[in-house]
């Protein structure tokens, strides 16, 4: 049962693939806090998902869109003012492709046609989405854009390629926009920064299972889990964090903050 923290707001949210998608999360739990949203996600990805499972049972509307497209999101913006009567509260940015990952391509050996399709669908693609939210006046003051990243934005986690690059880009678009969308329109922008997560895009990275479980040992509180990471998203979505914006909001169990945990030290014991 929710609380109706989100009563009477409206959204946006990209990325649900399929349950295991923080995103699909997300729209859940917005749903049972009384949020109303269109769902969207590039249309080669809503042939791979079930979205149209999730939009059934949360009462939405699914508009496809390719968020590099900048024709398509202005689309988007204005057929979901259209469909839900107004104004937006909040955006979800859950997207996230390294074709050099899914190719298996070295960090030191990338192909650079995949490296710039990555960042545009990665991050750049965020940048879109706000430009287009700003000209159409889409968003209402107090308003929530909120982006997903990863600690690899800050740190060296090999496997994790050029997402780590892509990553550190998203985080700067969300300082640099919440600036000029605060002082325009008082719209609050932020990254939260999630425990590494076995969704169908992080399941994609080479030894990730190993890497949530050694995630597991260093973080204080243990992972935390894509539910946990929908209910941070739908209280930066509420009323409650209005001047929260240009931050990366660890999510984490403290594993940012800590440098090793007993645990990992009795790991290397004789």
């Amino acid at each position: 049962m929710g609380n109706d923290i989100l009563k009477g707001k409206r959204g946006i949210i990209f990325g649900a693939l399929n349950e295991q998608s923080i995103a699909w999360k997300v729209a859940e739990r917005a749903h049972e806090e009384g949020a109303t949203f269109v769902l969207t996600n590039a249309p080669i990805a809503m042939r791979m998902g079930e979205i149209n499972k999730l939009a059934e049972a949360t009462g939405s509307t699914v508009i496809p869109a390719d968020a590099t497209n900048v024709e398509d999101i202005d689309n988007l913006i204005t057929q979901s003012m259209e469909i839900l009567g107004g104004k937006v509260d909040f955006i979800l940015h859950s997207i996230g492709m390294s074709i050099n990952v899914r190719k298996g391509r070295h960090y030191t050996d990338e192909n650079y046609d995949f490296t710039m399709k990555g960042l545009d669908v990665s991050a750049l693609s965020f940048h879109k989405v706000m430009q287009a939210a700003m000209k159409h006046d889409a968003v209402n003051e107090w308003g929530s854009i909120l982006a997903l990243t990863y600690i690899a934005a800050q740190r060296v986690f090999p496997d994790y390629n050029d997402m780590a690059d892509n990553k550190s880009y998203l985080e700067s678009i969300a300082r640099s926009f919440g600036y000029h969308y605060g002082v325009a329109k008082k719209v609050r922008v932020n990254t939260i920064s999630q425990s590494p997560t076995m969704t169908t895009a992080g399941s994609g990275v080479k030894g990730f299972n190993e890497f949530i479980n050694y995630s597991e040992a260093m973080s204080p509180l243990g992972n935390a889990s894509a539910l946990a990471c929908a209910d941070y998203c739908v209280s930066m979505f509420s009323d409650l964090t209005k001047y929260v914006t240009m931050q990366n909001l660890f999510h984490d169990g403290g594993f940012s903050n800590t440098g090793v945990t007993q645990e990992v030290i009795s790991k290397f014991s004789d």
